[in-house]
C-alpha cells in the first residue's frame, strides 16, 4: 500500500502578480523560491511544506467548476469571514447562497469565494 501527503497545488493563471498580490493578502501565505526551473511560475507556502504553485497562462483560457476546488482548514472561520468581509471578497455556502456560511451535516462549517482567476476556495472549521 503506499502512502501520500499533499505537496502542492497547482493553478493557472492569467496574472500572476495578480494572484500573488491576492493569496498573499487574503490567505496571508508566504512566497517561496520556484526551486523547480527557472520558469515564471511562482510559489506560496501553505506551511508544513504544503505549496501552491501559480502557473502564468495569461493566453489560456481557464474553465471553472466549482466542484473543482482546494480546501483549507482554520481555527476561527468566524475570524476568517470578517476579514473577507474587510476584503470585500464576497463568499457563499456550497448552493451560491451570498454571504452565507454552511454547516455540513457531519458539524463542519463552511464557506467557499473564488480567487481573481474564478478559482473556488473552500475554508472550513475541520482543524
Amino acid at each position: 500500500m503506499h502512502t501520500f501527503s499533499l505537496n502542492h497545488v497547482a493553478l493557472s493563471v492569467k496574472d500572476v502578480n495578480e494572484s500573488i498580490e491576492f493569496y498573499q493578502k487574503i490567505l496571508q501565505l508566504k512566497e517561496i523560491e520556484n526551486t523547480a526551473s527557472d520558469s515564471k511560475t511562482r510559489w506560496l507556502s501553505f506551511g508544513d511544506g504544503k505549496q501552491l504553485h501559480l502557473i502564468p497562462r495569461p493566453n489560456s483560457e481557464i474553465k471553472i467548476n466549482k466542484a473543482v476546488h482546494f480546501a483549507l482548514a482554520t481555527t476561527d472561520l468566524n475570524l476568517f469571514i470578517e476579514s473577507l468581509k474587510m476584503h470585500h471578497i464576497d463568499y457563499s455556502d456550497w448552493l451560491g447562497t451570498p454571504n452565507k456560511d454552511y454547516i455540513r451535516k457531519d458539524g463542519i462549517n463552511q464557506v467557499y469565494f473564488q480567487d481573481p482567476n474564478g478559482y473556488w476556495i473552500e475554508i472550513n472549521d475541520d482543524f
